[in-house]
């Protein structure tokens, strides 16, 4: 009875427009009440959710994404990425999607990613004739790559809650982010000859070592975090901290774009969003708890496993499940409350939880891009002031490039088993 009573409130108030956290806390409150818990379990599972040290490396890594975002970081990889294929007819199109590779391990943010990265690049494409449902799909698409490839908030979330090591999941998640990041390199790069868009000018060798020179500060930063947690030289959470030191002072000395002004807004934005994904983290793991005490994920893991017990078509019914539920909630709450149920599952058919982890992952990154709720597709279609079926078009390709990687994720575990 408390499921049903869970996931109904759950989806009527979502459906009533209640910001997700605050629908999962309301549903988990109502829920107490009809068990006789007493109301103090809500504060005590609530807070024991957030009072861990691998979480700390959330705010710490959205505090060096705004410090990125406001830095001027993103300008310098683009201008560094038109070097090499800027003379390539559609050239542009293809630094978006190099630039994309490279912001996924600079912000950790999927949205925030397709955000910074649309708002300069759409309005340059634009005056170059790109059509503007391309050049938004493009941008969302390539920004959500952020949520692959590390430091990922959202692998961070699911290391957390599967209890993985950050640390494997961060280099296996390099292997498909890249190919996704390739794929859609080789998609513009078709396009860019089948619409004749524009080449870009060639650069010479001086102007191409005077950007690098700009540019390797940025670059440096995925490095550091990469080799520095798999070096085990310091934790994902150290990481974040020493990311967001590098970013502050890359900001204010190197690139001299960040004024101490600027410091109460930055730190207010990434106070913001870090709250945000708190009280989601917060409110997700009491729902979890509350559905562990009905035992209700062990009941789904025996429901699953009665259905077939073909590894394959398991791994089917998973991915369709996530990728409906990608639709409709963010990356976030969705591995809160999926990962306790689904974990035992892919654990009882032999696939390793780090190769799972980046299966959820993945699935959910496309429901970034697909209707209704698709925050990333939003951003996209702001971005390029395209509506919402024009942009749902030109992102059916895009999400097939997806789609192809996530089944080599799911079905060769090779793919991502080198990692770990």
């Amino acid at each position: 009875m408390i499921g049903v009573i869970l996931f109904a409130l759950f989806f009527v108030f979502l459906f009533m427009g209640l910001p997700v956290g605050f629908a999962l806390g309301v549903s988990s409150l109502a829920a107490i009440g009809h068990a006789g818990y007493p109301i103090t379990v809500l504060a005590q599972r609530m807070f024991t959710a957030v009072d861990s040290f691998p979480l700390m490396a959330i705010p710490l890594f959205m505090l060096a994404g705004a410090l990125m975002s406001h830095g001027g970081i993103t300008k310098r990889i683009i201008d560094f990425c038109l070097c090499f294929v800027g003379p390539i007819r559609g050239g542009l199109a293809m630094v978006v999607a190099i630039t994309g590779i490279i912001m996924g391990g600079i912000s950790g943010s999927g949205v925030a990613d397709a955000l910074f990265t649309g708002a300069i690049m759409v309005p340059e494409m634009t005056k170059r004739k790109y059509e503007r449902p391309f050049s938004g799909a493009l941008c969302a698409c390539c920004g959500s790559i952020g949520l692959i490839i590390p430091p990922s908030i959202a692998i961070i979330i699911y290391a957390c809650t599967a209890n993985v090591s950050i640390g494997d999941l961060f280099m296996a998640a390099y292997a498909p982010g890249i190919c996704i990041g390739m794929g859609f390199l080789i998609y513009c790069y078709v396009i860019g000859k089948k619409k004749n868009y524009p080449k870009e000018n060639a650069v010479s060798r001086d102007e191409i070592w005077r950007r690098f020179k700009s540019a390797v500060w940025a670059l440096m930063m995925p490095l550091i975090i990469v080799f520095g947690i798999r070096g085990g030289i310091f934790t994902a959470t150290e990481g974040g901290a020493i990311i967001s030191v590098y970013g502050l002072l890359v900001g204010m000395f190197i690139y001299k774009e960040i004024k101490i002004r600027d410091l109460p807004g930055i730190l207010l934005e990434a106070a913001e969003s870090s709250a945000t994904i708190g009280t989601i983290i917060a409110a997700t793991t009491l729902f979890s708890w509350l559905l562990t005490s009905e035992q209700i994920p062990a009941k789904i893991t025996n429901w699953m496993i009665g259905l077939t017990d073909n590894k394959f078509l398991l791994l089917l019914l998973i991915n369709i499940l996530l990728l409906i539920t990608g639709m409709f909630i963010d990356s976030g709450p969705a591995i809160m409350l999926l990962a306790p149920i689904l974990c035992p599952v892919a654990t009882s058919i032999g696939v390793n939880l780090v190769q799972f982890g980046l299966i959820m992952v993945i699935n959910l990154t496309i429901g970034l891009l697909s209707p209704p709720v698709g925050t990333a597709m939003y951003v996209g279609s702001n971005v390029s002031g395209v509506p919402i079926p024009q942009i749902s078009r030109a992102l059916i390709p895009f999400i097939g490039i997806m789609f192809i990687v996530l089944m080599l994720v799911t079905y060769i575990p090779a793919f991502t088993g080198w990692a770990y």
